[in-house]
């Protein structure tokens, strides 16, 4: 939704790229088309999910050292 009110478009100039694709590649191509661009969606989703989780591991294990450095040095000093 905010892509389309990004780029200022309306109904009409929608209709007007779907009817321009829909002759590029034909009734029959759509389907595999779409089921491409799918596909390719829904592995972007599943990398940017990995890169997340990956980043607050690291963060939460970054965390977990901080209080244990700082109990080793409490030791050392009594």
């Amino acid at each position: 939704m905010v892509l389309l009110e990004f780029l200022n478009m309306g109904g009409g100039e929608i209709m007007l790229i779907l009817v321009v694709v829909l002759l590029l590649f034909g009734g029959k191509k759509l389907p595999e088309l779409a089921r491409g661009l799918g596909k390719g969606i829904r592995e972007f989703k599943d990398a940017s999910e990995g890169v997340k989780r990956e980043i607050h591991r690291n963060i939460n294990s970054v965390d977990e050292e901080k209080p244990a450095a700082t109990n080793t040095e409490e030791q050392k000093a009594s």
